[in-house]
């Protein structure tokens, strides 16, 4: 029997750290745990939000609805050969603890998206990618819970319809579906990615050569980057990048190149994508403090909660980010982060 808790604070459950309050909450460590909380009848017609780690959200407000807290676990191997091994894992196992189950069984695919924050359920709803690497090109299907019928429906790659830290998840099926267990195929032959970014650097500075590295020395140099430049939100409140790298046209980028000639712009098909931590640094940002939130000192694209900001507060000050970098850039940055 699962216990619904009403009145409950979600502070300790937004890695933001905002004080909300859910009228109802409950923790479901099963899909039948998730189709009888579903069931009760003391939240029927209520709104629901589906909770992980709550490392991709902005509660702006308290939440009149049931909160839905997914803890269901588990790594199983439910295919192998030679080359690949495919596994399940629980939609509620923390996104780097599975990362780090693929590096102890000596599994390549997910090296590069190390110690990014929340759960493997909320990754493919965004696609989540990091230094040239992103789910995509490890998933290989995810099972799902129909809301109203109740009914578990298996999503493959292309139903996903991945994009640039979008799938059917965010946009048509938006609030469907219950995500309850994800499955990558991932290498047992892995061939590593170190070109993005500063790996190499970090592995040359640990004292590693390229060649001699394997998929734990790049998840390392990935783990220290990443805590080289983002506050650890158990000690500064944060969700991450809170917007998305703008994807604008070839001949906005030569406009822009032409004004800015050490602008970053990287090639994304027939497009540009630019730095959004780049173009907020420009506009003055990085640093910023009001109140008790704020704009990190090291890392443009977080915003952060140093103790007790308002999620209202916070968005208000996305709002002046956004307005800004339009003003200088002509560009429109979107948000990553849901805000709720």
């Amino acid at each position: 029997m699962i216990e619904l808790k009403q009145n409950i604070q979600l502070k300790p459950f937004n890695t933001f750290g905002i004080e909300a309050t859910a009228a109802y909450y409950a923790v479901a460590e099963s899909v039948e745990g998730v189709k009888e909380i579903l069931s009760n009848s003391t939240i029927k017609g209520l709104p629901l939000l589906v909770m992980g780690g709550g490392s991709n959200m902005l509660l702006t407000q308290d939440f009149n609805g049931l909160v839905l807290n997914i803890k269901i676990k588990g790594f199983t191997v439910v295919e192998e050969n030679d080359e690949h091994v495919i596994v399940r894992v629980g939609a509620g196992e923390a996104w780097h603890q599975f990362v780090l189950y693929a590096i102890e069984h000596g599994y390549g695919g997910v090296e590069n998206l190390s110690l990014i924050p929340g759960s493997v359920g909320a990754a493919p709803m965004q696609n989540i990618g990091a230094y040239g690497v992103e789910i995509k090109e490890t998933f290989q299907s995810l099972e799902a819970l129909h809301i109203e019928t109740l009914q578990t429906r298996t999503f493959g790659k292309e139903e996903c319809r991945f994009g640039y830290r979008e799938s059917i998840f965010k946009r048509d099926v938006k609030g469907q579906y219950i995500i309850t267990h994800v499955s990558f195929k991932l290498s047992k032959k892995p061939v590593l990615n170190t070109s993005y970014g500063a790996i190499e650097t970090e592995l040359n500075a640990m004292g590693i050569d390229k060649a001699d590295a394997g998929i734990k020395e790049v998840s390392d140099a990935v783990v220290h980057i990443r805590q080289s430049k983002l506050p650890d939100p158990a000690q500064i409140g944060n969700a991450g990048s809170f917007f998305k790298n703008p994807v604008v046209s070839a001949e906005k980028v030569a406009e822009l190149k032409a004004q800015y000639p050490d602008m970053p712009a990287y090639p994304s098909g027939e497009s540009h994508k630019l730095a959004a931590g780049w173009l907020i640094e420009q506009c003055g940002w990085k640093g910023y403090r009001e109140g008790d939130t704020g704009v990190h000192k090291n890392q443009a694209l977080v915003l952060v909660n140093y103790g007790n900001a308002k999620g209202n507060e916070v968005y208000a000050l996305s709002e002046k980010v956004l307005q800004s970098v339009k003003e200088k850039f002509g560009v429109e940055l979107e948000r990553e982060v849901n805000i709720i």
